[in-house]
């Protein structure tokens, strides 16, 4: 039995692998993901909950937010001194504004929005802890994430996290961005 074990690992080990191509030979990352559907799979108390689990850094490129629960987990967030930065379309705050004034004035909160134009900021991500990255096409709204049909995708993966932390900062440094709030 163990040399035929040793000859068919030996084969196996000989085998040449498939190689990664085109987008997927960039990411070498191994990474732990689990996928939400909606509508019926709870995405809003998903996102609150990887909120809550924050405990140095939460930012968040937001098309529309206007979720209580995901604002009200973002406010306590900031209040155990979790440093939140939320990224904001500038063209659908409309149906943010509520929401935004509501935590604007948070100790540890800063907001920005994208200057209007007709080029959207249309992520609906965020990473925590620059470990766990959030994505997927449900907005931060409850009929994106109780009603429409839409996904959510967890990550956790400090490598994957970093690219989105790459891109935040290039979106979070523009300089026509509008503050929002005292800061």
């Amino acid at each position: 039995m163990r040399p035929l074990f040793a000859a068919a690992f030996a084969a196996f080990a000989m085998t040449p692998q498939p190689q990664a191509f085109g987008p997927l030979s960039r990411e070498p990352s191994v990474a732990g993901v689990r996928a939400y559907y909606g509508p019926g799979e709870e995405i809003g108390s998903i996102d609150a909950r990887l909120i809550d689990m924050a405990r140095t850094s939460i930012d968040m490129a937001a098309y529309v937010l206007s979720d209580r629960a995901v604002v009200s987990a973002l406010s306590r967030a900031a209040t155990r001194g979790v440093h939140v930065r939320i990224y904001l379309d500038g063209e659908e705050m409309t149906h943010s504004e509520s929401a935004v004034s509501a935590i604007a004035s948070t100790p540890n909160v800063e907001l920005r929005q994208k200057h209007r134009s007709r080029d959207l900021m249309h992520m609906k991500s965020f990473a925590v802890d620059r470990r766990i990255l959030r994505s997927g096409s449900a907005n931060f709204s409850v009929s994106g994430e109780e009603y429409q049909d839409n996904d959510l995708i967890v990550i956790e993966s400090p490598e994957l996290a970093q690219g989105f932390e790459e891109n935040f900062e290039r979106l979070w440094m523009r300089v026509d961005n509008q503050r929002i709030g005292a800061r």
